[in-house]
């Protein structure tokens, strides 16, 4: 079995449009949460949200002025950045002419362009075809995703799109690591993406699962662990990270940043208090520990958990489950973190630009902290001690990391990255 590290990374993010800013994002507590007119406009409830501030300026390099032209899907727009930096990152050339048979993508999405989809279908009810253009159905295909992303670098092995609602990210970067580990490819690359759409969020907000009481103090809404929790901040964004075999990194030079060790992707089936909003909580601890499992690391050796987390009543539920899933209660539980008290719950693309954040903590050894969780929430406090909970970044050994989202569908991804050593 081939090992299989981390040699590039991209992000596009709501506080951050490139790798190091989004590093010194979250060294210092940067939140990219706003209040955004359009979502009062349109009566939200919730009227807060995390948006990218996007730069199309790399597109321009990369792709032919007639492919630039016709691209409108602002998920592709997304991940094409993303990619391109983590490409670039990895030190890896874009190659316009020949085919890199030894590599191939998972890019994961789950709606696609809701907004390029209303255009679409506004065009055909009024009976005015000539404003659907010419290059629509691939940008409206879920594929199109992994297909942009196959002929942007010349990709030659397998390109698949992957969609497992917020755990999408995580399950691209696992689905990914399994084709190098058993030598399908050399090299993959891996990340999702999702575009901000009132269309998807409005139906949040209905399900009154959005907060709704901080939208003039927007920095404050996305509360993971709080007791004044009022709900996940919808997001939006794209991460990419490269995955390499050791031996093929090593002959070529690259710097790496972590070794990813294993993982584990199942399912609740929805039984047993699982639905398809809620997890099966036995699903949960059997994807922690199947993936540590499949690691080889002894879930002790953890030493930082980056959760799911999404400022919502199941919060106090996942930190349970990893309590019991690694075996560790009060002090003896590693530190915890969730990235979306900074940026949101970006949906499919939580999983990988979380997974973004989670090397660069293991590779510059800092834990970031945790935003507007002054008042833990008692069963929390209950589980682990309060100190696991850092509310400001502090460099600190990491050796090992558990990494995890929680989808709905009761689908759960669950991945174990290492500091690399020879």
């Amino acid at each position: 079995m081939n090992r299989v590290v981390i040699t590039g990374m991209g992000v596009l993010a709501p506080n951050a449009s490139d790798l190091a800013e989004f590093k010194l994002s979250l060294e210092e507590g940067r939140s990219g949460i706003r209040h955004h007119k359009h979502l009062e406009d349109t009566g939200m409830a919730c009227q807060v949200g995390g948006i990218p501030s996007f730069d199309d300026t790399l597109l321009q390099a990369y792709l032919s002025p007639g492919t630039y032209k016709y691209l409108n899907s602002l998920p592709i727009k997304y991940i094409c950045t993303a990619v391109l930096q983590a490409w670039i990152d990895a030190g890896l050339v874009v190659n316009t002419d020949q085919v890199d048979w030894a590599t191939g993508c998972v890019i994961g999405c789950c709606v696609g362009d809701v907004n390029q989809i209303k255009e679409v279908t506004q065009a055909v009810d009024s009976a005015d075809l000539k404003k659907l253009g010419l290059r629509n159905i691939e940008q409206l295909m879920t594929s199109g995703v992994s297909a942009y992303i196959s002929g942007l670098l010349g990709i030659g092995n397998h390109p698949v799109t992957n969609s497992a609602a917020c755990a999408t990210g995580t399950e691209s970067i696992l689905v990914a690591y399994e084709k190098i580990r058993l030598g399908y490819a050399d090299r993959m690359v891996a990340g999702s993406c999702e575009a901000p759409s009132v269309y998807i969020w409005a139906n949040f907000d209905n399900m009154r699962l959005l907060p709704r009481k901080y939208n003039h103090v927007p920095e404050q809404a996305s509360r993971p662990f709080s007791s004044s929790a009022g709900g996940f901040v919808p997001g939006s964004g794209a991460g990419a990270l490269v995955l390499e075999n050791l031996e093929t990194a090593k002959r070529r030079g690259a710097r790496i940043y972590a070794e990813l060790k294993g993982g584990s992707i199942n399912s609740g089936a929805q039984r047993n208090g699982g639905s398809m909003t809620a997890p099966n909580r036995e699903g949960v601890i059997r994807c922690i520990t199947k993936a540590l499992e499949n690691a080889e690391t002894d879930p002790g050796s953890i030493d930082l958990v980056c959760g799911h987390l999404t400022a919502t009543i199941a919060d106090k539920i996942e930190v349970d489950n990893w309590s019991t899933a690694l075996n560790r209660k009060k002090e003896q539980f590693p530190l915890i973190n969730s990235l979306k008290s900074m940026i949101g719950h970006c949906l499919s693309a939580a999983g990988s630009i979380e997974c973004v954040a989670a090397v660069l903590q293991l590779y510059h050894q800092f834990v970031h902290g945790n935003l507007n969780c002054e008042d833990i929430h008692p069963e929390i406090a209950g589980t682990i001690d309060p100190a696991c909970i850092p509310v400001s970044s502090r460099g600190t050994a990491i050796r090992n990391i558990a990494k995890a989202n929680f989808g709905f569908g009761d689908v759960n991804a669950c991945l174990v990255l290492s500091k690399y050593n020879n």
